[in-house]
């Protein structure tokens, strides 16, 4: 995790709009002057950060569906996927998943894992960009940022229920010596599940397992993680089990492998270390980092989904 605050600034370059050659332009629909090429818009910000609440259409394209930013960096496509590792993983950028090709205002992918993808691009606004897939009719826009002022903290603790997934187990490293004795105390494994409404969990009383496809899942149930008033830095974890009762958690995140769990009902803390990190895309260089073991990981859009005004007018 990178702290950084966020603020928002335009970052305009003049290089941008005084080429000394001539190549197609996208034109800004709200402001028609000055228009820039398109390689030049896509390379105008460090960071483009995916707004998946904004999504229109029904479809999804699965690179995007799962990044939370993605870059385009002469010809190469990177992505931050995990939030282990976000703000410093590739300088901020993520990792390499492909490459891409733009020209007037297509924008052509060629992702490692997915295969070939199309957009035809229209620029929002000063730092926003729509890219629309017309063979699934959905449209994606993506904020512009550098990553100087890039909030990295703001993206992780909003989108904390994906880190809690991004380790095959959880497992309880400390318990404070304060605090009275409780049913919790004899769960040692946690486990996040990704798919569905992103709320299962699994426990285990299992000790000292070193593999974590070893662990005996004794209990699974479903969990929430709520906000905080007035704190972005704490949120609340509720585990559901049905035999004796919820157990209600204050959540503080250390650091990229750890968690510390606080139960105010019976005044323990608890830590938790995560075992068994999933890189959620490989590199683009195929190494033997290895993609989710079970149903992939994607963010879920929070808004309704709803037909996409706009029609494919590209030509054949």
């Amino acid at each position: 995790m990178k702290t950084i605050k966020l603020f928002l600034g335009l970052t305009v370059l003049t290089t941008l709009f005084t080429s000394c050659y001539r190549e197609d332009v996208i034109v800004d629909p709200y402001t028609p002057e000055p228009a820039v090429s398109l390689n030049q818009l896509l390379g105008s910000y460090e960071l483009w950060y995916v707004d998946i609440n904004r999504t229109v259409g029904y479809g999804e394209t699965p690179f995007l569906q799962i990044a939370f930013t993605v870059s385009f960096r002469n010809g190469v496509l990177y992505a931050n996927n995990n939030l282990v590792g976000f703000g410093s993983q590739g300088s901020g950028y993520g990792i390499p998943v492909g490459d891409y090709d733009a020209y007037g205002t297509i924008l052509d992918v060629y992702h490692d894992i997915d295969g070939y993808e199309t957009f035809d691009v229209y620029q929002v606004d000063y730092n926003t960009i729509e890219l629309y897939n017309p063979y699934n009719d959905t449209s994606y826009f993506l904020d512009g940022y550098q990553r100087s002022n890039f909030d990295y903290d703001y993206i992780f603790y909003d989108n904390i229920h994906y880190f809690l997934q991004e380790y095959e187990a959880w497992e309880k490293t400390y318990t404070s010596a304060q605090g009275q004795p409780n049913e919790f105390d004899y769960e040692n494994y946690l486990q996040f599940l990704p798919g569905g409404n992103d709320s299962e969990f699994r426990s285990s009383q299992d000790v000292n397992i070193v593999n974590p496809v070893n662990i005996y899942w004794d209990y699974t149930g479903v969990y929430g993680v709520g906000n905080v008033s007035n704190n972005m830095y704490l949120k609340t974890l509720t585990l559901d089990y049905d035999y004796f009762d919820n157990e209600f958690f204050e959540l503080n995140v250390i650091n990229d492998q750890r968690i510390r769990l606080y139960q105010p009902s019976s005044g323990t803390t608890y830590e938790f270390t995560g075992r068994g990190y999933i890189q959620y895309m490989r590199s683009a260089e195929g190494s033997a980092k290895e993609a989710m073991k079970k149903e992939p990981k994607k963010r879920k859009q929070k808004t309704d989904k709803k037909d996409n005004p706009r029609e494919n007018s590209r030509e054949a």
